[in-house]
């Protein structure tokens, strides 16, 4: 038995006023999806517990298997994993992100333009960084590149009592200076954000894409603290050898720490771009080596909910129909059997622009026991079928055994 799940980040969303009231589930040609979802069990999952915040990183665990109210120690030791930061037990670690500003004088009077600095190339960020550790690193704090704009901080025998550290995706569009954290103990971490921006705005790199006609990545932003992570192996939970297909740090960093493959696809950017295709192939080889299970991650329509973009929105939905797909089903016929599972972790809202915790649509399809399911698979006909697992990490569970 082969076992493999489509994780379309942040495809859920409310009715979209720019799609006549629709969801983008409801508005795109998905005849794959819609064809497993008639002989696929359909219903709704609550992936975020409603005492937590609806980030990626709880809700990709909790598909997982992984419940993030007993192993969820913060958001930026995983990507840290992923980048390969050796982690103490006694470090915290943040993530940062490289934003873009406006140009107010006071800081706390700007406006987060992007938190993705115009989804900036690792490069260039890199550059940025290195600056920016040259600047501000010392025996406490050591900054490390990432992917885009996607970045880490360590502390050496920090604490996560922070305050309220804000994702800059969740504040888009609106002043920082409400969203900076007034605790003490993040006294230095908000200085260094301050002063970032003096560091950064005529960087070469910065008046390089001014000059280009792109967006400054201006101003570092620290959130998503965490400790080490502390995950137990996904096969020691379910038997099965698996492998975490993902362009962004945060779901290779899980697969890490749970003892899984990362393979990396060439040209997978984590946005409507990526190679889709590239990553379906990658999936159907991790199981003819042997892997049993693969998590293929893409992040396209979350991007596009971050970025109040519905009709690309509604374009990543089908690709991922037209290009992973295809070629998924058409490779994995060759088994006597096997499972897909297609779901969203979370609502990513077009009128919000920030993530929800809304339950959400799952579809689980096994080759050998076809169920009756729905005509179209989306948020209201998932809610229909009257199938709600209310706790999320339940799911794998569900559909492994």
């Amino acid at each position: 038995m082969k076992y493999v799940v489509v994780l379309y980040d942040g495809m859920a969303d409310y009715p979209v006023p720019a799609l006549d009231g629709k969801t983008p589930m409801m508005c795109a040609n998905k005849p794959l999806f819609d064809s497993l979802a008639k002989k696929s069990e359909v219903g709704l999952v609550k992936t975020v517990d409603d005492t937590l915040k609806p980030g990626s990183d709880v809700a990709n665990m909790s598909v997982m298997g992984f419940d993030p109210l007993k192993y969820y120690t913060g958001r930026s030791p995983l990507e840290a994993v992923s980048i390969g930061v050796k982690l103490l037990d006694d470090d915290v670690t943040l993530r940062c992100n490289v934003v873009t500003l406006s140009d107010e004088e006071n800081y706390e009077d700007k406006t987060m333009v992007d938190y993705s600095a115009g989804d900036i190339s690792t490069a260039e960020a890199a550059e940025l960084i290195k600056t920016v550790q040259e600047v501000f690193g010392n025996e406490k704090y050591t900054y490390y590149s990432g992917v885009s704009y996607r970045h880490c901080l360590t502390v050496r025998e920090g604490t996560t009592d922070l305050g309220d550290m804000t994702p800059p995706h969740d504040i888009s569009d609106r002043v920082v200076g409400p969203y900076l954290s007034k605790s003490e103990n993040a006294a230095e971490l908000v200085a260094m954000m301050k002063k970032s921006y003096d560091v950064l705005k005529d960087h070469p790199v910065n008046l390089k894409r001014i000059a280009e006609g792109k967006r400054p990545a201006n101003s570092i932003w620290l959130w998503g603290e965490g400790n080490k992570p502390i995950l137990p192996s996904f096969e020691s939970l379910y038997g099965l050898k698996g492998s975490v297909i993902s362009a962004v740090d945060l779901l290779k960093g899980i697969g890490i720490s749970a003892g899984m493959s990362t393979p990396d696809v060439e040209g997978a950017t984590g946005y409507i771009d990526t190679n889709f295709e590239g990553k379906a192939r990658c999936a159907l080889e991790e199981l003819e080596s042997g892997k049993d299970f693969v998590y293929i991650h893409i992040e396209a329509p979350d991007e596009c909910g971050h970025r109040n973009e519905p009709e690309n929105k509604v374009r990543a939905i089908e690709l991922i129909d037209e290009k992973v797909l295809s070629i998924l089903l058409e490779g994995l016929e060759k088994y006597d059997d096997y499972k897909i599972m297609i779901l969203p972790d979370h609502p990513t809202p077009i009128v919000t622009k920030t993530h929800a915790r809304d339950a959400v649509p799952y579809m689980i399809y096994h080759k050998n026991a076809p169920v009756e399911g729905v005509e179209t698979i989306n948020e209201e006909t998932a809610k229909a079928t009257g199938n709600f697992i209310e706790k999320g990490s339940e799911l794998m569970g569900r559909f492994v055994g």
